[in-house]
């Protein structure tokens, strides 16, 4: 029997089994969280990004007892939604037939979540159909994906800026995924690196195992950005 270190492979698999149930009871609560913005109408014209976003923890806490997050809390409508991860965006006041971006990194029962969506108010139909194109094109990414056994992270991001392309749009992110795990998930060696990012620089098979034979699990997210229209849609779940 094949071992890592003194670990054997089937322990391993019993391991990759269990995080995997972990990850997915994580997300299966942001799924819900986000079920519960919608059902409660917090999504409404004249109220600001901010107050939103407090809403929307609030809830996280009082509905799932959510108190932790392992990355900040974003809520992003109108130009803001052309914003990456690392901006700062002045806060907006959300308007009539608006766009409207809620992207939530919970940790429940010390398992990471990464989960966004993006809402659209009223029935503008480029919004409506920035949205659909997103969600659209990332199962179909998540599906080509599910088809490989062994592919460069930095091959994968170009399969998903082509993507965009093809649906019309230039593709607004940095990165275009990551790995999550038990909090804290797994770093890179270097930590200036994208060594665990979906990046053009990282050039490292994303099926490669880490250094205790486990498999990596990751998130994908995809920001399509309609720079005609100055707004941009987002998606980001499991992979």
């Amino acid at each position: 029997m094949a071992v890592f270190g003194s670990v054997s492979v089937f322990t391993i698999a019993n391991k990759n089994e269990d995080t995997k149930m972990k990850l997915a009871h994580a997300e299966n609560i942001s799924v819900q969280l986000f079920d519960a913005i919608e059902n409660n109408k917090l999504i409404v014209p004249d109220k600001s990004e901010k107050q939103l976003n407090e809403e929307v923890s609030k809830l996280a806490f009082e509905k799932f007892g959510i108190d932790k997050h392992w990355h900040k809390k974003i809520v992003r409508g109108g130009r803001n939604t052309l914003s990456t991860y690392s901006d700062n965006p002045p806060n907006l006041v959300i308007q009539n037939d608006d766009i409207v971006i809620i992207d939530y990194g919970i940790i429940a029962d010390g398992w990471e979540s990464d989960y966004a969506r993006t809402y659209v108010l009223g029935k503008d139909p480029k919004k409506l159909k920035l949205k659909d194109d997103v969600e659209k094109a990332w199962y179909e990414t998540q599906a080509w994906y599910r088809k490989q056994t062994k592919l460069k992270a930095s091959d994968f991001f170009k399969y998903i800026v082509d993507k965009t392309e093809q649906y019309g749009y230039t593709y607004g992110g940095v990165i275009a995924g990551h790995i999550v795990g038990e909090y804290p998930h797994e770093q890179p060696a270097d930590p200036k690196s994208f060594d665990l990012d979906v990046h053009p620089d990282n050039h490292n098979d994303m099926f490669l195992r880490d250094a205790n034979g486990n498999e990596r699990h990751w998130i994908l997210e995809m920001h399509f950005v309609d720079k005609k229209n100055n707004i941009a849609a987002y998606m980001e779940q499991l992979l």
